[in-house]
């Protein structure tokens, strides 16, 4: 197994960042309108802004992985509609007595709860890599901190 690099590591925190951003406007866009229309206009946003970066970005860059063989599967087209779901259901968690950044906490224990399942039993067609301690301390720890973040609010 490959070691994280830096850059990778700051790119990774960057996209939660991101992430957090773009949880934090589409629920206020939701406050005053829905979630559902948030969750479209959000959408209607991402494509015109994916059209100008693959406008003004190379397609593959020289750092870009080697192409595995075979072809896609299918399923792989559908990532759009579990990130429908998260901006819906993001946008009317944040806007509870959760909070962003309660929201934030319980949406990286559910990534992290996902992550370890879908190495585990090879969903999507990973490959499988059993958890070891440290994940299940890792979780723990997540699951700690988050708690803490959220009776802190309440």
């Amino acid at each position: 197994m490959h070691r994280a690099s830096g850059w990778n590591i700051a790119l990774a925190l960057v996209a939660g960042a991101v992430l957090a951003v773009m949880i934090d406007w589409n629920s206020l866009l939701a406050r005053h309108s829905s979630p559902l229309f948030a969750s479209w206009t959000a959408h209607g946003i991402g494509v015109l802004a994916s059209l100008a970066l693959v406008t003004l970005l190379p397609v593959r860059t020289a750092a870009a992985q080697a192409i595995p063989e075979g072809r896609w599967p299918l399923w792989s087209y559908l990532g759009g509609i579990p990130g429908a779901f998260t901006v819906l259901l993001a946008a009317i968690t944040v806007n509870s007595a959760l909070g962003l950044a309660g929201t934030l906490a319980l949406m990286l224990i559910g990534q992290m709860v996902f992550g370890i399942a879908a190495d585990a039993f090879g969903i999507l067609g990973l490959r499988r890599v059993l958890p070891d301690r440290r994940d299940i301390c890792a979780i723990a720890l997540v699951l700690c901190g988050s708690i803490v973040i959220i009776l802190a609010r309440s």
